[in-house]
């Protein structure tokens, strides 16, 4: 499955139908007056969250969205049926650009939250509409108004609260899956997570987050290396990161892996390194113990907690939740 957070489509809402040019046509009436009904509205391209999607990937095939027209009006002062809007689908975390002007028109983050792309057109009026005390006749109707049309381009950023990173293979989609009911795609060998997958922590019931596993980073991912800049992109919406570090390969090789990933976020967006961070000692059931206390000494230094776990045993894994989702509800009750 390809990695796609990005997507350009054509949208065109519904044009509006034609108002009616029609006379009554009744016995012992030779010359009835106007009766032609209004055209209907054209449909507008709303495009609407859904929490199920987490992918721009249907976008991939189908690149044109037309709304419905408008019905034409009829004789007998009936108006023609309004179009049908269109409602697409988007991931939360959508935001929607206009190509000719590159200006961000919606920022579609909550739960079924709705954004009109596109107006469809408004229906013409029929002649009835336009029969005056000097004109009792008149025999014309106006066309319907076109929809709007506009070539946009979506861009996915996953909402999550807290995301995982890390360098290739250090454990963040066993993590996930070890937390929830994510099934991410997990080998022992570098960038085997491709997409990003979100997962739904239960710590206990009733009190949940959600946690998103971001492919691994590697030096140069702020210049688009390793598909770094797709990547990276998603953590700019996270609450919390938690920093998965693989604790077996030695403490200098940690430390110098932990300092190059803090830059690339920094190098990134400055913002990104001062986001609450969480450092995971994974796979501590086969590191060296003296690393290990050496690594949470060094990351106290640097004023970060450091907690060992063990994505393979479970190990570790409880006490590290709880701590997330304590810092979780701390952020969101500080923003409101």
């Amino acid at each position: 499955m390809n990695f796609v957070d990005e997507a350009e489509i054509y949208i065109k809402a519904g044009d509006g139908g034609k108002g009616a040019v029609s006379f009554r046509r009744e016995k012992y009436v030779p010359k009835g007056g106007p009766d032609g009904g209004d055209g209907g509205k054209g449909g507008d391209v709303v495009f609407q969250v859904d929490e199920g999607l987490n992918t721009l990937q249907p976008f991939r095939h189908k690149k044109k969205f037309i709304a419905e027209k408008g019905e034409h009006g009829r004789g007998k002062k009936q108006h023609g049926k309004s179009g049908k809007d269109l409602i697409i689908k988007v991931p939360p975390g959508t935001l929607i650009r206009d190509l000719d002007t590159n200006l961000v028109i919606a920022d579609l983050i909550e739960p079924n939250q709705k954004f009109i792309a596109a107006k469809g057109g408004r229906g013409g009026k029929g002649n009835a509409r336009f029969a005056t005390s000097t004109n009792q006749a008149p025999r014309y109707a106006q066309e319907g108004q076109k929809g709007q049309e506009r070539k946009i381009r979506l861009e996915l950023k996953l909402v999550a609260d807290v995301g995982l990173v890390g360098a290739p293979n250090a454990g963040k989609s066993t993590l996930l899956s070890r937390c929830s009911a994510a099934k991410p795609k997990i080998a022992d060998y570098p960038f085997t997570t491709i997409v990003p997958q979100l997962g739904v922590v239960e710590v206990e019931p009733d009190k949940t987050f959600v946690m998103a596993d971001i492919p691994g980073l590697i030096e140069g991912a702020h210049k688009g290396i390793g598909m770094g800049v797709d990547f990276l992109k998603h953590i700019e919406r996270t609450s919390i990161i938690l920093h998965v570090i693989d604790a077996s390969v030695g403490f200098e090789e940690a430390i110098n892996t932990f300092k190059l990933i803090q830059n690339e976020l920094k190098s990134f967006q400055k913002d990104l390194s001062k986001k609450d961070t969480l450092i995971a000692l994974n796979k501590i059931d086969i590191a060296d113990e003296n690393d290990i206390e050496k690594l949470k000494a060094e990351f106290q230094q640097m004023g970060y907690l450091a907690m060992p776990i063990s994505a393979y045993t479970g190990q570790g894994i409880k006490p590290l939740l709880q701590e997330l989702y304590r810092r979780v509800v701390e952020l969101q009750n500080e923003s409101g």
